[in-house]
């Protein structure tokens, strides 16, 4: 109730409540705190790649669910539009979710576990519901390829040169410009 009463109070430029920005930065600066200063500016740094391949990655799983919905509504349990082997291995990553149930993720949804190269595979290998977003196959494939390479690095903390932040930063920036967003 105070958040529906303290919203025009925002729209006017009033603030309101607890300044989340501030709290977050604190509680930052406190967990890092321990760890030498070039470490936490390399943490910082890759922290930035790592919101943006977690806001591509989502948002592409995002798009193929809402293309394949409008195809079929049961799509997924379609082997003519999800291969048995993007399939399978979802399927066992969601078993493997389940029977460890003390690691709690939100993430419920088989495309969810997909991996990173059969995101790109369901979009060829259902082309005809992607083609007038994506100028090729081949764009997408070497993109995705790229982007996979980099989304290794980044997930097991492996530090990227500066000329490969510039590429991912450049490749989504493709992906964002040609898919609309």
């Amino acid at each position: 109730m105070f958040e529906a009463e303290a919203e025009p109070f925002r729209q006017a430029g009033v603030r309101v409540g607890v300044d989340e920005r501030s709290a977050e930065e604190s509680l930052l600066t406190e967990t890092l705190a321990p760890f030498s200063i070039d470490l936490r500016n390399e943490a910082l740094r890759m922290a930035r790649l790592y919101s943006m391949m977690y806001c591509f990655e989502n948002s592409v799983r995002d798009l193929i669910k809402s293309r394949l919905l409008e195809k079929k509504t049961d799509w997924w349990d379609d082997s003519s539009i999800v291969s048995s082997r993007i399939h399978d291995s979802a399927e066992t990553r969601m078993t493997e979710s389940e029977k460890n149930s003390w690691l709690e993720g939100v993430n419920k949804e088989n495309l969810g576990f997909v991996d990173f190269s059969g995101l790109s595979d369901l979009m060829t290998n259902n082309w005809s519901e992607f083609e007038d977003l994506i100028p090729s196959q081949h764009w997408l494939k070497q993109r995705f390829d790229e982007l996979e390479k980099a989304r290794n690095f980044i997930a097991h903390n492996r530090m990227l040169s500066v000329a490969e932040f510039g590429r991912i930063e450049m490749y989504i920036g493709d992906w964002n410009r040609q898919v609309g967003l």
